[in-house]
């Protein structure tokens, strides 16, 4: 620090010197308030970073977590081997839990008990049915294997020598072993139950089938491109709306030559319009990069023209410069910022930015469903109000505030996209967020526990290809693994000009 000489007191008067002790005192009051304001930002910034580091150790909560379930599964197995050897009479009254009934769909095997002796052991007279009861178990029957054998039947005329025989079904891929109903195990289970393909090798061992990790891999590449027309039919039906939802997440691919993985990305649109009314079918499209650069989504979104409902990340920035795509930013993102410093650091600015938030968010949960003119006409009536009101308060607000401080940049970051962030009250089709995007991105999170990297860059484009299927089918209420079993039953002999007809919305409405 840079000393600072003083001037000579004995010469200074009454009121000089008190103007000078006042002017030494303020400074001293600021230096100390600024040194506490980055004290408090730099706490806050390690926890943030802390949370962050840890998020790995998320791993380690959900350890803790485990180890409480098996724990709870040990109370209860052990409670239930003593309440097995109470005599009946002597157990205490309690409520029995609620049991569900058993799905209709699931098939019946009927086994009838008929007493022993149809005489009565009393009297000798012949019984007669007074009613029955009936009790029911779930029962599991091993999954198993099968082979189809295919006999072609070969004839021959006598006169003319001629021979004729049957055509053989086509095989999905040239000489695969593999029926379509295997074929479309592997990949649900890989891509939608996160089983690396060792794994299920593993697996099928035990069942008595000899896969190895190699066949299962020319499998799963050989049917990802046999599905490509149809990816593709997803990709452009979900281009094809006016408003989407954007998100991208990393995903650790293996670099060649050397065994390191480096960071690709995949990236998902997705096309739901039901919370506005809209019956249109919802679908989802991923795609795969090998970075994060901004000319992926602008490669992507190059046909697409509507609302993009989207994070801040700068990629997506020059997409609304050309006027053609909307910006509508996400009040989930917005509230995270606070959320984060509150968990770290409560503060009456920070619960009060999350209770006008969640006032909006109350109003969404009301009109989930409504058509887009009722929405439009509720948020302008209820939400733009409340809007108003918080945008004066965070003004008002920051000015109190250290520019350095936590809670103001994450009061800038609203107030910076507020146009974007305001714009669903003008339109019902829009939404108060993009937790569209996030919901269908955590299948790739739970994924990427498991499998840890994608091979190649390859092994990412067909990863996006099935996710996209497989999302797609769920969006629509379809089991993915009957979906796609019923598809490559088709796809081999389906025209590619009436591809559309398998999509999943279509599939479903053709097969009801």
């Amino acid at each position: 620090m840079f000393a600072v000489s003083l001037p000579d007191l004995d010469s200074l008067d009454l009121e000089a010197a008190k103007t000078l002790l006042i002017a030494q005192h303020e400074s001293y009051t600021a230096t100390l308030t600024s040194r506490s304001t980055e004290i408090e930002r730099l706490v806050l910034l390690v926890e943030k970073l802390q949370r962050m580091l840890f998020g790995a150790k998320s791993e380690k909560v959900l350890r803790q977590i485990e180890q409480l379930e098996l724990q709870l599964e040990e109370l209860q197995a052990a409670n239930a081997v003593e309440e097995s050897a109470v005599i009946p009479g002597d157990r205490p009254i309690a409520a029995k839990p609620f049991r569900r009934p058993l799905p209709e769909h699931l098939p019946r095997e009927i086994h009838t008990h008929m007493p022993d002796h149809e005489a009565c052991p009393d009297c000798g007279n012949i019984r007669r049915v007074l009613g029955v009861a009936v009790a029911e178990m779930i029962e599991r029957v091993r999954a198993s294997f099968k082979v189809s054998r295919h006999i072609h039947t070969i004839n021959i005329s006598d006169s003319c020598d001629r021979i004729v025989h049957a055509s053989a079904p086509s095989r999905l891929i040239d000489r695969c072993l593999a029926g379509p109903g295997l074929l479309a195990h592997v990949l649900v289970s890989k891509y939608a139950d996160h089983l690396p393909l060792y794994r299920q090798s593993e697996i099928y061992a035990r069942e008595g089938l000899d896969l190895d990790r190699s066949t299962l891999a020319g499998w799963v590449g050989a049917t990802s491109e046999l599905l490509a027309p149809l990816v593709e039919a997803v990709r452009a039906h979900v281009m094809s709306a006016s408003k989407l939802h954007a998100d991208d997440t990393p995903v650790p691919v293996l670099a060649p030559g050397n065994g390191k993985t480096r960071i690709g990305r995949l990236w998902t649109y997705v096309r739901d319009d039901r919370p506005s009314g809209d019956r249109s079918a919802p679908a989802v499209w991923f795609a795969y990069s090998p970075d994060r650069k901004g000319e992926n989504p602008r490669q992507h979104l190059k046909q697409y023209k509507g609302a993009l409902q989207a994070d801040a990340f700068a990629g997506f920035q020059q997409l609304y410069e050309g006027g053609t795509i909307n910006e509508v930013a996400c009040w989930a993102h917005a509230r995270r910022k606070f959320h984060e410093i509150h968990i770290a650091h409560a503060s009456p600015t920070t619960s009060e930015a999350i209770e006008r938030i969640a006032a909006l968010y109350a109003i969404e949960a009301e009109i989930r469903g409504s058509t887009s003119e009722i929405r439009r006409s509720i948020r302008q009536a209820r939400a733009k109000p409340l809007l108003d009101s918080m945008r004066m308060w965070m003004e008002a607000t920051l000015a109190k505030l250290s520019r350095k401080s936590d809670t103001a940049a994450a009061i800038r970051y609203a107030s910076s996209r507020w146009q974007a962030l305001t714009r669903y009250v003008d339109d019902g089709q829009l939404e108060i967020d993009n937790n569209a995007a996030e919901r269908a991105l955590r299948v790739v999170a739970l994924g990427r526990k498991n499998y840890l990297f994608c091979g190649s860059n390859a092994g990412g484009e067909r990863a996006a290809a099935i996710y996209s299927l497989l999302g797609s089918a769920k969006l629509n209420g379809l089991d993915p693994e009957l979906y796609l079993h019923q598809v490559l039953e088709q796809i081999a002999d389906h025209p590619i000009s009436r591809i559309t007809e398998l999509l999943p919305w279509n599939f479903s409405v053709a097969r009801a």
